[in-house]
């Protein structure tokens, strides 16, 4: 649905090579701040588990990235906290990710906050968890999708306005199984007669070139 190319990123911190793989191959970078990164972000996200509103405005201060999520939307009565959020990051980005995971609420979002746009950040089901709302609360929005495989990104594209895509699916594919995205499914690099100490990092340029080519020529 989108008219213009998703941007896409690559998000995760800790691994300066991975990064430079990653961005090499056209992706923008993201990570999870105030955590060891090695890039000028894109995104920033922040520990949604964990949330400490003070250290991560003072990283997005810091680094002023395009875009950035604020307090996930789990409970009606957090609205309040996640606009107050969403008001002090829009001093430093240009575009403020809200996600929404209340029934029915999406609705009570702004368009703008602090004179920045507002996109709406889709969090793609895997096992850790994911977005429960029905896709059709989102119509009408600028999506941002986090995380999950490209595969259930792209699928994802058929029916919302996504602009923007991150993840590190790639990288633990690469890293845990040594795996790599051949435009269609996950192939092991062995299978290719590579086997070596940097085979992950073989793996993961591979799935980053290939997963680019999947989402500029569907």
């Amino acid at each position: 649905m989108a008219t213009e190319p998703v941007t896409l990123i690559y998000c995760a911190d800790g691994n300066r090579r991975f990064a430079q793989i990653a961005i090499g191959a056209g992706f923008k970078y993201g990570a999870q701040v105030p955590n060891t990164i090695y890039h000028p972000p894109y995104f920033c996200d922040q520990n949604w588990r964990k949330p400490n509103r003070e250290k991560y405005m003072a990283a997005l201060a810091q680094h002023k990235p395009h875009i950035a999520s604020v307090l996930d939307w789990e409970r009606q009565e957090q609205l309040s906290d996640v606009l107050q959020w969403a008001e002090e990051a829009a001093q430093h980005v240009d575009v403020v990710m809200l996600i929404p995971k209340v029934q029915g609420g999406v609705e009570q979002l702004p368009r703008t906050i602090g004179g920045k746009p507002v996109r709406l950040g889709y969090s793609v089901p895997t096992s850790f968890g994911g977005t429960e709302l029905g896709l059709w609360e989102f119509g009408g929005w600028p999506v941002h999708l986090l995380g999950g495989s490209p595969q259930a990104q792209m699928q994802l594209t058929r029916y919302l306005d996504v602009r923007t895509a991150d993840g590190n699916y790639s990288g633990r594919k690469a890293r845990q199984y040594c795996q790599y995205f051949d435009g269609r499914r996950w192939v092991q690099l062995a299978t290719t007669g590579f086997d070596g100490r940097d085979a992950p990092y073989v793996a993961f340029e591979l799935s980053c070139k290939n997963i680019m080519s999947a989402w500029r020529n569907p």
